[in-house]
């Protein structure tokens, strides 16, 4: 790479410059390079004549001051503890100066200290990245209301960005073989939302997602020493509203499954028009949202438009390293397709937590809460994830709980509260260096009330998927 190279050739000159030649090599925008030590003379000094004056000294001109923080194609040195330099570079966020592993979904946050796969490349002064994930599923719901369907999901996800000002101009694009699976999805107990067909809701059934996951720009300038402020737009895009989205979220995006409280948590993930305004104040963010709280329509290979009619303001917090805190609200101008008319207020809260507890041995959690107020009821969700990766495994688990509405056919039916709990592991296979071969699977246990017991064969039904996955990271 070019910045390789030009390290390379500066280290070289330098080595066969004399001490004081050397003081006057400028630093490279970006990093700071040791000055070697001047060595101790190897000849003695000539003898002075007595009375001779002594020779004036040379003074060696001055180095600049160091450039904390100055970024070469949005790279800066990477410090350690006492502030020294380590040698090797440290990514920048998008949006600010901080860990580029901070950054997950839309402009949602994640613990510094989470994983953040990808591939990387530099192109001119751009920087280049991209990861993704294909997994190939078939999936067992057990029940009168179960289904068996073999499937595939996953995504495929890609960032240009580049120094700008002071700041950083980014452009991402994700796109998902979620379509292929039907307009009908996958089954799925206890999920309900969005339709196949625009006059019938999918109940018990995990609808596709859009072709077009995202497509977004955003640019972002410095305005005080760790503080920044920024702008995000995306048609699709994903607003300032929950947690990452669950493909994103590090204890739980090994499952193929989507959780049963995606549409009180994450379901804007995939909003056909956002424009975000956020400030960053070092490890707190405040952003606000105008996007089209329109939720998408069962065509899937399509970009839609809409007003931006809905509001969220969302409020994040990386307290340490290894923990992420969120709290948001938002009002939803007429979200469902099949209720025309009908608005919707939601809250959310969220803490997600990543930490390496012993070498070579990964753990990540979740803690979630989302609430949706509508027709004047207010029905909860809660979700709790964690994953541990230990060299090529990883387990999983999931439980969740709503207060669900749509399970039955009844226009503003009561709210039924049920429960899931889901267990799963996958072992990967390298290929190559940024590609593995995956195979797991999960088992899940569905928990409904009497009233929903005989539509569903039991109060417990199950759900198992074996799967086999593609990952390039």
């Amino acid at each position: 790479m070019k910045m390789r190279l030009t390290v390379t050739v500066s280290a070289v000159a330098l080595a066969g410059l004399p001490a004081p030649a050397a003081a006057q090599q400028q630093n490279m925008p970006g990093m700071t390079m040791p000055m070697p030590a001047k060595p101790p003379s190897q000849k003695a000094e000539p003898q002075r004549k007595a009375g001779a004056k002594e020779p004036a000294k040379q003074e060696p001109a001055a180095t600049p001051p160091r450039l904390e923080g100055e970024h070469m194609s949005g790279m800066p040195m990477a410090s350690n503890s006492t502030g020294e330099h380590t040698g090797h570079m440290a990514m920048t966020g998008a949006f600010g100066d901080y860990p580029m592993e901070r950054e997950s979904s839309g402009t949602a946050w994640q613990p510094d200290a989470s994983q953040h796969a990808g591939l990387m490349k530099h192109a001119g002064g751009w920087m280049l990245m991209a990861h993704g994930v294909l997994n190939l599923a078939y999936d067992h719901q057990s029940g009168r209301r179960g289904d068996d369907k073999a499937f595939g999901s996953g995504m495929l996800m890609g960032t240009a960005r580049r120094p700008l000002g002071s700041g950083t101009l980014q452009f991402k694009a994700m796109v998902s073989p979620d379509p292929t699976m039907g307009k009908r999805g996958y089954p799925l107990l206890l999920a309900s939302g969005e339709t196949a067909n625009g006059r019938d809701r999918l109940i018990d059934r995990q609808h596709p997602h859009d072709f077009f996951m995202e497509l977004s720009a955003s640019v972002s300038q410095q305005v005080a020493s760790k503080s920044s402020v920024f702008l995000y737009a995306g048609l699709p895009g994903e607003p300032a509203f929950g947690p990452p989205a669950f493909m994103h979220r590090e204890a739980i995006l090994d499952s193929p499954e989507a959780p049963i409280t995606h549409h009180w948590l994450d379901s804007t993930h995939v909003s056909f028009g956002v424009l975000t305004a956020g400030l960053v104040l070092g490890p707190a963010k405040l952003e606000v949202s105008r996007f089209n709280g329109r939720e998408p329509d069962q065509h899937r290979w399509n970009v839609e438009t809409g007003p931006l009619d809905s509001t969220a303001i969302r409020v994040s917090w990386n307290s340490t390293k290894s923990l992420a805190l969120q709290a948001s609200w938002g009002h939803f101008t007429d979200p469902e397709q099949l209720e025309p008319g009908v608005d919707q207020k939601r809250l959310s809260a969220s803490a997600l937590y990543a930490r390496e507890i012993a070498p070579g041995w990964k753990f990540a959690a979740t803690l979630a809460w989302g609430r949706k107020r509508v027709h004047g009821h207010k029905d909860d969700a809660f979700a709790v994830e964690a994953s541990l990766k230990h060299q090529q495994w990883t387990f999983f688990s999931r439980g969740e709980m709503t207060e669900n509405r749509e399970l039955t056919d009844v226009e503003d039916g009561p709210a039924y509260r049920v429960g899931k709990v889901s267990l799963g592991a996958v072992r990967d296979f390298s290929l190559a260096e940024h590609l593995s071969l995956g195979a797991g699977g999960l088992l899940s246990v569905n928990f409904v009330p009497d009233a929903l017991a005989a539509s569903y064969g039991g109060r417990d039904p199950f759900g198992a998927m074996a799967f086999v996955r593609l990952k390039l990271d």
